[in-house]
């Protein structure tokens, strides 16, 4: 949905130049564009027919303000009508209750579920300080029951173990008292799916909500759905009280239509999206930020918090600091470097959160290779002495041709790799000692962001 959206609002924008006003010509020129982009994304047609009525309603007559023009103007109230749909800014989960709090997770088979739970509970651990426990009612796959126990451990939950031959109300009582007596702030429960909607699974479902009266609720749903995602999505909020929709493979080739739909359907806010196969891969969603990523806006906030989370601030001053004391920068800093930005999720994860104009002049390089390059980098790095990383000096000839051997490379890879540390071990030395505007002067940096204000 983002790209097709974001390449028919540009060209809209576009045209509109020179044009002083929002007039219903205009408005139906857009109102096709935006309708197009959206049922192509498979969005559900009342879903749309309800937007687009919304953005008409909003645009009619309306006038330009300062320096827009009427397409950046239209731009603005889908941006606005966008996150109206999506759900106003963010819902949190709400585990005011007395402990444990029980969060039940529901769904088809294949959604994601196990590995939400996993990813939820993670999620509670870090940024809220929870003790989570996680329990699996899946008593028809065995496999889902490891699965979980396996991401559990990963996520630094605990696991309740459950039985093939116990049923889920069974699992679900036990559980909730030995959380109980373990004194866990958070109960997760992962429920069986099955490949379509069927009156068992919801029976099933049924009795594990009255048993546990769980404070959450949470539907989780395909992002890559599509059209699909709505019949489930009504079927669920018929058969129970859903507080909350997590949206899964938001990462992949998915069209995004399920993020409009269901929650227009359910009448239940997006809670969380899943970004990447990774446990730490949830976010919390922001209605405002994501419409932002659709319309090619980019997510700066994302990138920033990222960099946050990512980054290692001890290990980033104890850099800093060993930079200004006049020390060398040294092969073990080199590969730091390389092992923050592929923390952050590649190349790839940070231009994904850039606006749409930048990440298309990123994009024409080949990130693929230079992926690749990155790790085959890492790889001769690791073939080195603790000795060799810290005095780079010692790479002659018959020591470069033992790393290439032991990295599986050419030694012409490894001189490169030398050529590109010795060009950052540079830029280092002018950092050193406010060389940063020097650095800057020289590369055009400040003749560049002069121009912007003439």
């Amino acid at each position: 949905m983002a790209s097709a959206l974001t390449d028919r609002l540009s060209r809209l924008v576009k045209s509109l130049r020179g044009q002083a006003r929002i007039t219903e010509a205009n408005v139906q020129d857009m109102l096709r564009e935006v309708r197009m982009a959206l049922l192509e994304a498979d969005v559900a047609l009342p879903v749309v027919r309800e937007f687009i009525a919304r953005v008409k309603d909003k645009a009619l007559g309306q006038e330009v303000v300062g320096s827009l023009n009427p397409g950046q103007a239209l731009v603005g109230i889908v941006h606005k009508e966008l996150a109206a749909t999506m759900g106003e800014g963010v819902a949190d989960l709400d585990l005011a209750t007395q402990p444990p709090a029980v969060i039940l997770m529901a769904g088809l088979q294949g959604a994601g579920k196990t590995t939400t739970t996993a990813k939820l509970a993670r999620h509670l651990i870090e940024r809220r300080k929870k003790k989570v426990m996680t329990v699996s009612t899946d008593v028809y796959r065995p496999a889902a029951i490891e699965q979980l126990r396996v991401v559990s451990a990963q996520a630094g939950a605990t696991w309740f173990p459950s039985q093939g031959e116990q049923s889920p109300v069974q699992i679900a009582r036990a559980a909730l008292d030995h959380a109980r007596r373990q004194y866990a702030d958070v109960l997760l429960v992962d429920t069986a799916g099955r490949l379509a909607i069927d009156q068992a699974m919801m029976d099933e479902i049924r009795a594990l909500h009255a048993t546990l009266k769980p404070v959450e609720t949470l539907f989780v749903v395909d992002a890559m759905q599509g059209q699909d995602a709505v019949n489930v999505a009504k079927a669920f909020k018929d058969a129970l009280p859903l507080t909350g929709v997590v949206l899964t493979k938001l990462d992949g080739d998915s069209r995004g239509g399920a993020a409009l739909s269901v929650r227009q359907v359910t009448g239940a806010p997006i809670k969380f999206a899943g970004t990447s196969e990774k446990i730490d891969g949830l976010e919390v969603f922001d209605a405002e930020r994501h419409a932002g990523r659709v319309l090619g806006m980019g997510d700066i906030v994302a990138l920033v918090e990222s960099v946050q989370k990512n980054t290692d601030l001890e290990a980033a001053q104890q850099l800093a600091a060993k930079v200004k004391s006049g020390e060398s920068f040294d092969l073990d800093d080199f590969v730091q470097q390389l092992g923050q930005m592929r923390k952050m999720g590649g190349l790839g994860g940070l231009i994904d959160k850039l606006p749409a104009q930048f990440a298309a002049k990123a994009g024409n390089a080949d990130l693929d290779r230079a992926e690749r390059d990155v790790r085959r980098m890492t790889g001769i790095i690791h073939s080195m002495t603790p000795q060799e990383r810290r005095k780079p000096e010692l790479l002659k000839a018959s020591r470069k041709r033992r790393i290439a051997a032991g990295a599986g490379v050419q030694v012409q890879e490894v001189n490169r790799l030398l050529n590109q540390f010795e060009q950052m071990r540079t830029m280092m030395k002018k950092l050193k000692g406010g060389g940063l505007m020097k650095m800057m002067r020289r590369m055009g940096g400040l003749g560049g962001l002069g121009g912007i204000g003439r």
